[in-house]
């Protein structure tokens, strides 16, 4: 082939793949009115703030372990930073993402204007004030003390109940005044999650039983069912909507979603002890906790496999999608992540994996490579939905593969550093000689915690690139809004 024509054919391939993917005759759906569109993108748009912020910062306490002059102020110490970052990526981003998504698909789902978008806007605003004061207040020190991911001081956690609870509201209105009999599945996880999370905060912030071992089992309890009670049905109620949507052909079994959402419910929130494992907490409550953890096999390859298996035949759809392989990988992420979790409950595993750096990478893949994606997939499928504006296809590719290479980099090493660590615990050596053999690992964290933040700045270029058009079609009405959601 001549070099001209060789030259040709590469400018044409990299067109074709800039424009492959992309819809010409996009426009926001007309059945959508303008004020959901709007408090949609405001949650997403806030959520993908909160992400840059929480990563930046994760990123310094990731290079102080392996440079610990970096920033050597009081207020950027490793104490500080990490649970600012953990918060602001679980409550911030991960949060505010969701909730606004599941907004956006109770409404469609239900036929109905969201019922209060003024009041999801203030809920919006309580969730930015009480994470910004999350933020200060934990930089300076303020904070409950060892309590992970609810440090917060009692005022800001109860700005954050407010915030959760109206959101849970409009949530609930909207599905009442559906236009069918049925609630569809997605629904159900998603009012679940709104119905959960209040007696989750109440039962671990309420202080009369939280001395001594008590504390350590609200702890197990209070972090465990954060992920899966909230986050993980949120991300599931949002992907019973999404991927049908995309594939354009309804979800593989009903049934099995049910079966999930039920089993989840029954197993989920006594696995929380699996976290102390030969410690003070009452052994007969650690066994229980390991045998419901085998029981969370149950639905976690329900949804996982049920979700899966809608994909097939479609492999054509993924290819040509720039937002079905990130619910691809988040799927997958959250089958293995879950696993990894059962597996890590038995004994025999945990002498040597627990309390080390394999729980940050197993705690990682699950909020990375399953929440993450999941969130990132529903924004890419959806938003140009409400909005008619699509990204470039090409630079939702570099977020993916970003993003991707980052949280296996990321997930992957400091899950070696534990099973090192874990290994010299149990042979006997000395505490810093399992440091030694970890700190090599370390840098290969930072490594991957730079690729998901350059990764997240990508994301928050496309985030902009969908924003709502200037003037949106307004919803008509409710008879004739009869189409399929």
């Amino acid at each position: 082939m001549e070099p001209c024509a060789r030259d040709q054919r590469m400018t044409t391939d990299v067109a074709a793949i800039r424009t492959r993917m992309r819809d010409p005759g996009l426009t926001a759906a007309p059945s959508v009115d303008s004020a959901t569109v709007r408090v949609t993108f405001e949650y997403v748009a806030w959520a993908t703030v909160w992400l840059l912020v929480g990563t930046i910062i994760g990123l310094i306490a990731s290079i102080k372990l392996h440079w610990p002059e970096f920033l050597p102020y009081a207020w950027l110490s490793f104490g500080r930073v990490r649970p600012a970052h953990t918060n602001l990526v679980l409550l911030g981003w991960s949060s505010l993402a969701l909730v606004g998504l599941s907004l956006y698909v109770v409404s469609r789902t239900s036929r109905v204007p969201l019922w209060s978008p003024r009041l999801a806007r203030i809920a919006l605003g309580l969730w930015n004030l009480t994470l910004l004061g999350g933020l200060v207040t934990m930089l300076a020190g303020v904070n409950r003390g060892p309590q992970e991911y609810r440090e917060w001081v009692w005022p800001l956690a109860i700005m954050l109940a407010v915030a959760v609870l109206i959101d849970g509201y409009v949530a609930y209105r909207t599905v009442a005044a559906r236009t069918l009999p049925e609630v569809y599945v997605s629904n159900w996880y998603i009012l679940g999650g709104f119905c959960y999370l209040p007696i989750l905060y109440v039962t671990s912030y309420l202080p009369f039983y939280q001395t001594a071992i008590g504390n350590t089992v609200v702890q197990g309890y209070y972090m465990h069912n954060a992920m899966g009670m909230w986050f993980t049905q949120l991300a599931l109620g949002v992907s019973y909507y999404a991927i049908p949507r995309l594939l354009g052909r309804p979800v593989y079994s009903y049934a099995l979603g049910v079966l999930g959402f039920w089993t989840n419910l029954l197993f989920y929130p006594l696995i929380g002890a699996h976290h102390f494992i030969f410690s003070p907490v009452p052994w007969w409550l650690q066994s229980t906790a390991i045998l419901f953890s085998v029981g969370m096999m149950v639905p976690v390859w329900a949804g996982t496999g049920n979700l899966l298996l809608t994909f097939r035949g479609s492999s054509g759809a993924v290819r040509r999608s720039y937002a079905l392989p990130f619910f691809v990988t988040g799927l997958i992420g959250y089958g293995l992540a879950s696993t990894q979790g059962t597996i890590e409950a038995f004994r025999s595993a945990n002498i040597y994996w627990h309390f080390t750096n394999f729980t940050v990478g197993h705690s990682h893949l699950a909020m990375y490579g399953f929440i993450a994606f999941i969130a990132w997939g529903a924004v890419y499928g959806l938003l140009p939905r409400l909005t008619g504006r699509e990204p470039s296809p090409l630079a939702v590719g570099v977020h993916f593969w970003l993003a991707l290479v980052g949280v296996l980099t990321y997930v992957i090493s400091i899950s070696a550093a534990g099973v090192l660590q874990g290994f010299a615990w149990v042979s006997g050596q000395s505490f810093i000689a399992s440091v030694i053999a970890a700190e090599p690992m370390w840098l290969w964290r930072t490594v991957g915690g730079l690729l998901i933040v350059r990764s997240n700045v990508v994301f928050a270029v496309n985030v902009w690139a969908m924003r709502p058009q200037r003037a949106i079609v307004s919803a008509p009405s409710p008879n004739a809004v009869r189409s399929p959601a």
